[in-house]
């Protein structure tokens, strides 16, 4: 062979390397949930896609996403999160109460972005909605704190109600705490008694609405926390057999056969975590994000469960309802 044709040769093998070489990195998302990919991966995480997609980013072409998942194992976040911080991500991407306080220990210096139902300033989270000022920032859709309007709304539609059961995850600590102060003082206001039971899995589901049915309770609240959003279908058809009305916080309750719902856009939330997410991935810095809150409050209605529960629903709330599922 001669000498100009072997070097020529070398160049040409050895130009797939280079352009490798050349290849801009691809960005890492850890993206962390409470659940599986199984019961998010048709919904919440869809949505959490859209708003990534909106920035421009696309899973499988110009962004990877490590998941980690707890299985409804609280317990289990922080270890899974400090995979992900080995694992060098780029942004850590947690929505749901129970991994905003565990992301915050695991890391200060990876930019994460928190979706939760409370006051993240509260929890030490963030310095201040408009100027988070550290490595989070985040979704706050202010779910807990209307706990005081959803026993209202219960109270317009069952007058005679003298007792409420509210359902919690004693797993989402201090969420639950703070939802439970919140709704006791409304029932105290209104002269209620408050009935706390506590699930952690779909046994507990059964044994509590058992619970509140031995009680007579009058009517029911759902407390907040993704395992209850896992489990939805569940939670609907123990409280349609319980034949106790219940008020949820999210929409997808009253859609799957709930009662009634006044809350937050749990896909709007899901999104917006996707789009600050994409931002980060652009340069923009959690520190300069403001905390997102909702625009509006959804308060939906199911006329075909109030039947069901032998309940007319009074004018006064239908007219107020910003939809009404037949």
């Amino acid at each position: 062979m001669r000498r100009r044709e072997f070097i020529a040769g070398l160049g040409a093998a050895a130009w797939p390397l280079v352009a490798r070489a050349q290849l801009p990195r691809v960005p890492i998302i850890g993206f962390l949930g409470t659940s599986s990919l199984k019961s998010m991966g048709g919904g919440n995480l869809l949505d959490f896609k859209r708003g990534l997609a909106d920035t421009g980013y696309v899973e499988d072409r110009n962004v990877t996403i490590e998941y980690r998942f707890a299985d409804d194992h609280y317990d289990r976040l922080p270890a899974l999160l400090a995979e992900l911080v080995r694992r060098r991500v780029d942004v850590i991407a947690a929505p749901g109460a129970p991994t905003a306080l565990p992301a915050k220990a695991a890391t200060s210096v990876i930019p994460t972005v928190f979706m939760i139902p409370s006051d993240p300033v509260a929890l030490g989270l963030v310095t201040s909605l408009n100027r988070p000022g550290g490595n989070l920032t985040g979704v706050a859709y202010v779910n807990d704190e209307i706990a005081p309007k959803r026993l209202e709304l219960l109270r317009e539609l069952v007058p005679a109600a003298k007792s409420i059961g509210m359902l919690v995850n004693p797993a989402n600590q201090p969420e639950t705490s703070d939802q439970v102060k919140e709704l006791q003082g409304a029932a105290n206001t209104l002269g209620m008694r408050l009935m706390v039971v506590n699930a952690s899995n779909a046994l507990d589901l059964e044994e509590a609405f058992a619970t509140f049915a031995r009680e007579r309770v009058d009517v029911l609240q759902l407390g907040l926390d993704p395992f209850f959003g896992n489990h939805i279908d569940q939670v609907v058809a123990l409280a349609t057999r319980s034949k106790i009305p219940m008020i949820y916080p999210w929409r997808e309750f009253t859609a799957a056969g709930g009662l009634m719902n006044y809350g937050a856009s749990i896909p709007d939330a899901f999104r917006q975590v996707g789009v600050y997410t994409g931002q980060i991935l652009k340069g923009a810095k959690p520190a300069d994000l403001p905390v997102q809150r909702p625009t509006r409050l959804l308060f939906v209605i199911n006329l075909t469960a109030a039947k069901a529960l032998g309940l007319t629903i009074p004018e006064t709330l239908l007219a107020r309802a910003d939809e009404v599922i037949e």
